[in-house]
C-alpha cells in the first residue's frame, strides 16, 4: 500500500469516526431521557392508582403519555433524528408507524364489528 493510498484511507476513517460521534449521546442527554421515562411512568401509574378521573379520560392521557415515552425513547436512548443514517431511519421509522397503525385499527375494527353483531348467549339457549 502506498503512502498516499494509506493517509487517505486513514483521512477517510477519521472522517467516519467524527460522524459517528454526533450520533451518540452524552451523559446529560441519557439523564435527561431517564428522567423524562421516570415522570411519563409515573404518573399514569399515580392516575390508575388514585383514580382522579373517569375510565375513558384516563385511558386517553395514558395512551398520550406512552407516545410522548416513546419519542423521549427514540430521541434520547436510540438517537434517531432526521440526519441519522442519511434518514433512512426515519424513513423506516414511518413505515413501521403506519404498518402498526394499520394493524391496530383493523384490529380494533374487526373486535367491534364481531361485537355488535354477534348474538347475545341468552337468544343462542332459546333457539334449541
Amino acid at each position: 500500500m502506498s503512502t498516499e493510498t494509506h493517509d487517505r484511507h486513514v483521512a477517510d476513517s477519521h472522517d467516519h469516526a467524527h460522524d459517528d460521534e454526533e450520533a451518540h449521546g452524552s451523559r446529560k442527554g441519557y439523564v435527561i431521557g431517564f428522567l423524562l421515562s421516570v415522570v411519563l411512568t409515573a404518573i399514569p401509574f399515580w392516575m390508575v392508582m388514585t383514580k382522579p378521573l373517569d375510565g375513558q379520560a384516563t385511558a386517553l392521557i395514558i395512551m398520550a403519555f406512552a407516545v410522548a415515552q416513546i419519542l423521549v425513547h427514540m430521541i434520547y436512548f436510540l438517537h434517531m433524528n432526521r440526519r441519522a443514517e442519511g434518514g433512512w431511519s426515519m424513513m423506516a421509522l414511518l413505515f413501521t408507524i403506519v404498518v402498526v397503525v394499520i394493524s391496530l385499527s383493523g384490529s380494533l375494527w374487526v373486535m367491534y364489528h364481531m361485537n355488535a353483531n354477534m348474538m347475545p348467549a341468552q337468544d343462542m339457549s332459546q333457539m334449541g
